[in-house]
């Protein structure tokens, strides 16, 4: 089954299944479920027809999801940066923005780097 340009699992729940795509999560996927009056237990593969016309027409018409989604996000960056915000600068320097200490962490964003600078003796350098 494709909803939104995705394709998700057929073997999983719907409730589950649903979240494949991004801007769905679990609340998201049960609220769907419930407008549309689907069992949250019942498999992707044993939905009919009627059902997955539901839901995908629920999914169009009231979530940004997928690319919409990702559009909108990359122009509030964007605004940000373009106005050179605090959080702007951050996203530029491509650091946390949301307060987090850059001493220790923010491994994701900078890189691994602890296993370069490492201090102490060398264990190749040997006196001659």
């Amino acid at each position: 089954m494709r909803v939104a340009g995705v394709t998700i699992p057929k073997q999983k729940r719907v409730v589950i299944a649903l979240t494949y795509v991004k801007g769905i999560g679990q609340t998201s996927s049960e609220k769907i479920l419930n407008t549309a009056g689907i069992d949250e237990s019942i498999r992707v593969k044993d939905l009919t027809q009627e059902q997955e016309d539901k839901i995908r027409s629920i999914l169009e018409g009231e979530y940004k999801t997928e690319g919409d989604l990702r559009r909108d996000v990359a122009a509030n960056i964007k605004r940000l940066k373009d106005i050179k915000s605090y959080r702007g600068t951050r996203h530029m320097k491509r650091l946390p923005a949301r307060g987090q200490r850059t001493k220790t962490n923010s491994r994701t964003v900078r890189g691994n780097v602890r296993n370069k600078a490492a201090s102490g003796k060398k264990p190749g350098a040997q006196k001659t």
